[in-house]
């Protein structure tokens, strides 16, 4: 296993460094925002931005995820395309299906396997109720992201032909798309119809990854000015709320499901980055924040996986040691912030050390692409799609009660959403592993 820095050392001068950047910084950002959003007291966990409402307009700023979606784009793009050149007469489907998924689903995989198993001794103990039951659910809520990228990797070869077929008017259907679904949820309340924004805006995000790939985002700061204006202009005049978080109690959200709003936060976002790839590669020339950036990226969905249960040991460590727990956005909370946070940061950094070998892809490959695989591996990632979506939303409590959650329409319980990611996984790998 090459260190660090001899991989910083390989690095091609070829490849665009300010990616790997915005890949790290956007999960870096969340995971920051997340710690420092909770506010834990002894009748449970709430967040800050509901206690502190006129705070809900840093989320602008803080609400970085299209970012990662973005780069998750111009990866996925340059992945699939190398591998039809590799392979100009053979479906690629499959293999690249198992490649982008074998660094995802493995730590993911290894999270959920531990914390089922500790939510299942928990339980046979008489526990899980309380604020324990709340920590159960809130572990596997950033699974919600892994479900989102597994349905981007699994639709990266059609909306990459559509792509490079219809370039920006390829995008511009999907934002239609989203509209469209607004219209009918707001104006015509038509009901679930909310829940085809999880594909429309996200996909639509992905898909300006595609274009960056292709040297067509130009002109940056009409793209951001125009998408900061419309998500400004969406929430004063319509139904929208300000915060691009999704707030707890709230009846219309911005991520669940998204929103044309959260879409034009997108735009903006990604405009605000393309304006900073100048000075973001000069910095990026530095030896030592190279392999800074290099370091993060070989643990970073590890870290992301694992950074609620970091936060949550912090605080069960303050409650066993009789601590009291501050009054959110007082005072002392606010004093306190800076400590909780670099405790956090310790007890994740712990738990990388300990996980981050999951993260490491497997060391085997495949030849050329066998034909027919390609439905096994898309039936697979359906199944893992659902899966971890589902769990998401159940979490890891009430296992033995068979405890559900509603994904759309179907309700799931935890059980069955692992054996759905699982079973899904393993046809991902078979199929993708299947060469001559």
């Amino acid at each position: 296993m090459a260190t660090v820095t001899e991989l910083a050392a390989a690095t091609p001068v070829t490849r665009d460094r300010y990616v790997d950047l915005l890949r790290v910084a956007s999960l870096g950002v969340v995971v920051g925002g997340h710690w420092l959003m909770a506010a834990v007291t002894d009748d449970g966990v709430g967040n800050l931005l509901a206690v502190v409402p006129e705070l809900q307009v840093l989320t602008w700023v803080l609400q970085v995820m299209p970012v990662f979606f973005f780069v998750g784009g111009f990866s996925h793009a340059l992945s699939y395309r190398s591998l039809r050149r590799r392979h100009p007469d053979r479906a690629v489907y499959s293999v690249f299906l198992r490649g982008r998924l074998q660094r995802l689903l493995r730590p993911t995989m290894a999270f959920v396997l531990v914390w089922g198993t500790a939510a299942l001794a928990v339980q046979l103990l008489g526990g899980g109720g309380g604020t324990t039951g709340v920590a159960l659910r809130l572990v596997a809520q950033p699974l919600w992201f892994i479900g989102i990228y597994l349905a981007m990797v699994a639709f990266t070869p059609p909306l990459l032909r559509l792509h490079e077929r219809f370039g920006w008017g390829a995008f511009g259907a999907l934002a239609a798309a989203a509209a469209a679904v607004d219209v009918l949820r707001f104006a015509a309340d038509v009901p679930f119809v909310e829940f085809l924004n999880f594909a429309f805006v996200w996909l639509a995000v992905h898909q300006l990854g595609f274009l960056r790939a292709d040297g067509r985002i130009r002109r940056p700061a009409p793209l951001a000015a125009a998408g900061l204006a419309g998500a400004a202009a969406l929430v004063a005049l319509g139904p929208y709320p300000l915060s691009m978080v999704g707030m707890p109690g709230e009846k219309i959200s911005n991520m669940a499901p998204p929103t044309l709003a959260l879409l034009c936060h997108g735009l903006w976002l990604v405009g605000a980055v393309e304006l900073l790839k100048g000075p973001g590669a000069r910095l990026l020339r530095r030896p030592r924040v190279w392999r800074g950036v290099v370091a993060a990226n070989g643990v970073a969905m590890t870290a992301f996986l694992w950074h609620l249960t970091a936060m949550l040991g912090v605080y069960g460590a303050m409650i066993a040691a009789g601590l009291e727990l501050p009054e959110p956005a007082g005072a002392a909370w606010w004093a306190g912030a800076p400590f909780r946070i670099a405790a956090a940061s310790l007890a994740t950094a712990g738990l990388v050390a300990v996980f981050r070998r999951f993260e490491r892809p497997a060391q085997h490959g495949a030849g050329a692409p066998v034909p027919g695989t390609g439905p096994v591996a898309a039936t697979g990632i359906t199944l893992c799609l659902f899966g971890v979506l589902g769990l998401s939303m159940v979490g890891f409590g009430g296992l033995l009660e068979g405890r559900t959650a509603t994904l759309v329409a179907v309700p799931v319980s935890a059980p069955v959403a692992v054996a759905l990611a699982l079973g899904g996984w393993l046809l991902v790998e078979r199929a993708g592993a299947r060469a001559k």
